[in-house]
Formats: structure tokens, C-alpha cells, sequence
């Protein structure tokens, strides 16, 4: 089985916007920009051999204030700039209730399902409580970014950056997949 990395988009993949103190998705391309920063540390992570999976709920599409053609257009180009696998979407409003939107770890199992992952060593990263309350339910390990929306709720780790995030995920992975695990490191 594979292991994966669960990266939350806003934030941390494009520039999050704001509404008065707290963010929001961008609604159209025009508003869209992609963190290449982020390039160099996913390839990083792709190049342990991890599977590059960005999540993301975006409840305008059922609202009606996202037209699903401007998400596809916002996605094709992440996809061209960054490394990533796969962009998993939760559709919904909070009042649909669905099991795919974060926290309730729907996205996960259902990439789990599709790309053969063992959650148990798989990662999430994100600046965001929904994502690591969706970690802990799907037995992911949760890496935050320091931010106001950490909560203060479960999260397994918290860091100040992206770059922190990915060489936490690259140490743990290195540690689970080392023969022996951690026992190994201590005796040397």
C-alpha cells in the first residue's frame, strides 16, 4: 500500500483570501494564485514516494456561487504549477451533511479507496482544525501550520511553515518505512 500527504489548497497550496477577518476561496481565476513556493518541497515529498493529494471543501459549487467550470479552471492550473497527483473536492454546504466534508474524513477514505493508501502512514497538512479533526478520524497524522484557524481540538504537530510541514512529514515517513522503525535510529 501507498502512503500519501493530505494537502489542505487554500493556504497553503494558492493565497487564501480574506472576508473582513477570515479567509475564503478564491471564486474565479482572476482571484487564483498558485504558491510556487510549494513546487520545490512537494517534489520533496514526491520524491520519497509519497502520493500528492490537495484537499479542499468548496461549498460554493452547491450554493450556487461557484460555477464548476471556474473550479476546473483553478485546478488545471495548480495542477500545471505543482506536483500534485490529485485535488480531491467536498461539493457541499455545511447544511448538506455529506461525509466527504472536512472534518468528517469522506475525502480520505474515498482516496484511500482509489489510490490504495494505508491512512495509518499517510499525513495531512494543513493551517486549518477541520483537517486535523479529519486526520485524527481517518488515522492520518496531522502536521498544522501555525495559524489563528489551528483550533483547539487534535492535531498530532504544529508547525511555523510549509517547508517545516514537509521535512516533519519526510522525518516521520523515513522513520515508518526504516526497518525496525525508530529503534534502529536510537541504537545508532
Amino acid at each position: 500500500m501507498k502512503c500519501a500527504v493530505f494537502i489542505e489548497r487554500d493556504g497553503v497550496l494558492n493565497r487564501e483570501l480574506q472576508n473582513g477577518l477570515l479567509p475564503r476561496s478564491p471564486a474565479s481565476l482572476e482571484e487564483f494564485t498558485v504558491l510556487t513556493e510549494a513546487a520545490r518541497p512537494l517534489a520533496a515529498l514526491r520524491e520519497a514516494g509519497l502520493v500528492l493529494l490537495a484537499t479542499t471543501n468548496q461549498p460554493g459549487i452547491s450554493e450556487g456561487t461557484l460555477p464548476r467550470r471556474e473550479l476546473d479552471r483553478m485546478h488545471r492550473a495548480l495542477h500545471k504549477q505543482l506536483p500534485l497527483d490529485d485535488i480531491l473536492v467536498c461539493p457541499h454546504a455545511a447544511a448538506d451533511h455529506c461525509p466527504c466534508r472536512k472534518p468528517k474524513p469522506g475525502l480520505m477514505l474515498e482516496a484511500a479507496f482509489r489510490w490504495h493508501l494505508d491512512l495509518d502512514h499517510s499525513f495531512v497538512i494543513s493551517k486549518m482544525w477541520h483537517d486535523a479533526e479529519a486526520a485524527h478520524i481517518a488515522g492520518c497524522t496531522s502536521v498544522l501550520i501555525r495559524s489563528p484557524w489551528n483550533g483547539s481540538g487534535h492535531h498530532d504537530y504544529v508547525v511555523a511553515s510549509f517547508a517545516d510541514a514537509v521535512v516533519r512529514v519526510l522525518r516521520l515517513h523515513e522513520i515508518n518505512h526504516t526497518p525496525h522503525g525508530l529503534d534502529e535510529r536510537i541504537k545508532t
